[in-house]
């Protein structure tokens, strides 16, 4: 996998492309050789080591559960960790219990290596990809070779167990601050967090509803990679964004379109946070939309991933009639697994970069403290800036640094949202480190900080659009959205600021 695909893979919270390269598993979790098996003395002594880590580390382990809740599900992991396990065992064992907490970027990672080692060998999952909407599941992409499904169709019941049911189930093994962002999270994992729960599985009785409101009961066989690519049915054309093109237009109507793409370097083999091409791309672009006298600018932030604001903030810039900055407030608790991690990264830091910041902020500060992070203000671009209309479009798949840029939009006044809202928070504990276990070595993600969105509204939600554009089950090529925001933005453009 190259540079870019890493950087990528990274920003998307769990993405996992079903049936596709790269998609992690074994057989089961507890097939392995017996000198491969962590003893239960071991695995007690890694989870004490997990739960302490997070009190110690997390910005507010105990923000959406008491730490009453907390210790009794952790005396209830602790008699459980009575036999060996494998690690992969044990991240799912160990990821139940830090999902409790409602906080995505506390996390251990499902055992992808494992699973891709299982779907390697022959290992046969369930054969769709789904979109989950309010809790009801439909089908994203059929891969099971029977034609009588067609992506749109409704999974009304799973083994005999409502698909409502099994969202719920499944849901477990999501670390989320919400059942929206949960969603999100689960639908491109829904094949792996299904394999989680059950290991493999030959068969599995599902009960469709189909678009003609036909009830299908249908005895749906598990798949292999090579079943999927051999013999599914083509499925019918849907809107694919791919978070690495950049493009900037002109379209009818004076309304400049762009699309920034992932905010990281997209080049093969170059230093991913060095902005410098991702900067000419922008001044390119805005050079361009005051030439041809644009009076618009939509910016699609559909399914992109983010990735960091100092290519975010120069893009800002050419807009922004005044100082702007992505946090009212970036709370950080300073712990010994904070700052180890930050250690590592300073050998290749630059003298002035992020992590030696951190460094001096955390050799003036005692453990245990909530620190008051400075972020420093933007500034609007000096010279010619775009003064015309400004709309930013979202899904409930932009994510990161995408959910930072509609805030500070909303929240500055500098333009409108369209779409829908998004799954990720405008206000949420992030900036994740990580530390390690002794004997396992598993690596377990916390969140360092609390991060205030401009406004300085600390309420858990996403950015809500300004105006709401529903996001169809499945998008045609033809892209009905970006079709109905370019007509919300002409009429908007017409409108009184």
């Amino acid at each position: 996998m190259n540079v870019l695909a890493r950087v990528v893979a990274s920003l998307v919270i769990g993405l996992v492309l079903l049936g596709c390269a790269n998609t992690p598993s074994q057989s089961s979790p507890e097939q392995a050789t017996r000198d491969e098996l962590l003893t239960p003395t071991q695995l007690r002594e890694d989870f004490r080591a997990l739960y302490e880590g997070l009190q110690r580390a997390h910005i507010n382990l105990f923000a959406n559960r008491t730490r009453e809740e907390f210790d009794q599900s952790s005396a209830e992991t602790l008699a459980s960790l009575n036999r060996p396990m494998t690690k992969a065992e044990a991240q799912i064992h160990f990821q139940l219990f830090v999902a409790q907490g409602r906080v995505a970027h506390a996390r251990i990672d499902a055992p992808m290596d494992a699973f891709e080692a299982f779907r390697e060998s022959g290992g046969k999952i369930f054969p769709f990809g789904v979109r989950i909407s309010e809790g009801r599941v439909f089908v994203a992409q059929n891969l099971s070779g029977i034609a009588e499904i067609a992506p749109g169709d409704e999974i009304v019941a799973i083994n005999g167990q409502s698909a409502e049911h099994w969202v719920r189930r499944l849901r477990q093994h999501i670390s989320a601050d919400s059942d929206y962002l949960a969603d999100a999270i689960l639908e491109p994992q829904f094949t792996v967090a299904l394999w989680l729960e059950l290991g493999a599985v030959e068969t599995f009785q599902v009960r469709f509803l189909t678009h003609s409101g036909r009830r299908l009961d249908l005895s749906i066989p598990a798949r292999s990679r090579t079943e999927m690519r051999a013999t599914s049915p083509a499925a019918p054309a849907a809107l694919e964004i791919d978070p690495t093109v950049r493009e900037a237009r002109i379209i009818p109507g004076g309304v400049a379109y762009l699309r920034p793409g992932v905010f990281m370097n997209i080049a093969d083999g170059g230093d991913p946070f060095d902005p410098t091409a991702f900067h000419q791309f922008v001044d390119s672009a805005f050079e361009r939309f005051l030439a041809e006298d644009a009076t618009s600018l939509l910016i699609d932030l559909r399914d992109n991933p983010g990735g960091d604001n100092s290519f975010s903030d120069h893009m800002i810039a050419w807009f922004a009639d005044r100082p702007f900055r992505f946090s009212s407030d970036f709370r950080v608790r300073v712990s010994p697994e904070a700052i180890t991690a930050n250690a590592a990264r300073l050998e290749h830091a630059s003298p002035d970069g992020i992590s030696r910041q951190y460094a001096e902020a955390y050799a003036r500060a005692s453990t245990g403290d909530i620190i008051h992070f400075p972020i420093p203000m933007a500034q609007p671009r000096a010279g010619a800036r775009f003064t015309g209309r400004v709309f930013i479009l979202v899904n409930r798949r932009s994510f990161s640094n995408a959910v930072s840029i509609a805030a500070i939009v909303q929240d500055y006044r500098f333009g409108q949202i369209l779409g829908e809202p998004t799954a990720d928070l405008a206000t949420t504990y992030g900036a994740m480190e990580t530390f390690s276990l002794p004997n396992s070595g598993i690596v377990v993600g916390f969140p360092k900080a609390h991060i205030i969105r401009p406004s300085g509204d600390e309420r858990v939600q996403g950015v809500t659009p300004d105006f709401v554009i529903a996001t169809p089950i499945i998008e045609p090529t033809d892209d009905p959205v970006l079709q109905e925001a370019l007509r919300r933005v002409e009429d908007l453009s017409h409108a009184p600021r």
